[in-house]
């Protein structure tokens, strides 16, 4: 589909208003899904490391009770 000028285009033949606003709640969501994506696995990075140093705090203390 052909536009005559850059405001035909952002007009959308009068449909314009849903169809940005379609886009930019979609966009809006995939940010949020990206942002609680990276939030989750920075959560699972700590939860990881806290658990190896348990391990390792167990593991020296088996070897200073034997």
């Amino acid at each position: 589909m052909q536009f005559e000028s850059w405001q035909a285009f952002i007009e959308m033949g009068g449909y314009g208003f849903y169809v940005w606003l379609a886009f930019g709640v979609s966009f809006l969501a995939m940010g949020l899904l990206v942002v609680q994506g990276l939030r989750a696995r920075s959560k699972l990075e700590r939860e990881f490391v806290q658990e190896q140093q348990r391990q390792q705090r167990l593991a020296r203390r088996q070897q200073e009770v034997s």
